[in-house]
């Protein structure tokens, strides 16, 4: 079979399957694994589907919005272990960004309020959080995104440039080696892009689940920013290294 009819196999297969397994496409193709693991590499760089551990799976729609509920109950264990190592890197007296979203959220049980850490956010469903841990907070004001609280539009993006950061911490709904992080709103990706230009270093906090992942909008490029994620296993990471630094959180 040739390359192309076997990528065509590949495409179709993942539309009937959602999940495939390497060991299945061996035997459709009569193919080696060293071959079809080449194949999906291929495939994820062009950004048919992503790969997962023995397999490939098919890449959610682009538009594609959980809310801010379901979203909180997906890959819990492993947003906490990624929220518990992002706090850690905070220093004494540091002015950090929150970005809304689940796993930042998690990040604030995870905060020191002896380090009298300043945060500004955008994030309504933050405010519970750290208004019980006495943490300071500024709240970016504008338009409320209902699905996921967070606050976007003019006002909020013309608020953030009042601030500067330490420290920014944003969430993403997809990480391609080429096209980047992402999300699916556009207002969201310009507020996560303009708080990663107001601060000195910024972190992108995600489970696994996202690499390989593409939504409808940018808003940095891999080289712009330090990834924190959760042990994915197998060779998830590969083409990811050369373009940025992962800190990788066992689980």
């Amino acid at each position: 079979m040739l390359t192309p009819e076997r990528h065509q196999l590949i495409i179709d297969s993942l539309e009937e399957n959602d999940v495939i397994k390497i060991q299945d496409l061996t035997m459709m193709t009569d193919a080696s694994e060293s071959t079809i693991r080449r194949d999906l590499s291929a495939l994820e760089e062009k950004g048919f589907l992503k790969r997962v551990h023995g397999g490939a799976a098919k890449i959610s729609s682009i538009r594609l919005e959980p809310d801010v509920f379901e979203k909180s109950a997906k890959n819990l264990q492993e947003k906490l272990l990624v929220a518990e190592a992002a706090a850690s890197l905070l220093k004494q007296g540091d002015c950090i960004y929150l970005d809304a979203g689940t796993t930042t959220q998690q990040m604030i049980e995870y905060i020191d309020p002896d380090q009298d850490i300043v945060v500004v956010t955008n994030g309504v469903m933050h405010i519970e959080a750290l208004m019980r841990k006495g943490i300071t907070f500024y709240l970016i004001g504008g338009s409320v995104k209902h699905r996921t609280g967070a606050m976007v539009g003019a006002a909020a993006l013309t608020a953030m440039e009042n601030y500067r950061f330490d420290k920014s911490f944003v969430g993403t709904n997809g990480i391609h080696p080429e096209a980047g992080f992402t999300t699916p709103d556009p207002e969201e990706a310009l507020m996560k892009k303009r708080a990663m230009k107001q601060a000195k270093k910024t972190y992108i906090l995600s489970d696994a689940s996202k690499f390989g992942e593409i939504s409808f909008s940018a808003f940095a490029s891999l080289q712009e920013a330090t990834i924190i994620t959760n042990d994915a296993k197998e060779d998830s990471f590969d083409n990811y290294h050369e373009k940025t630094v992962i800190k990788v959180v066992k689980t």
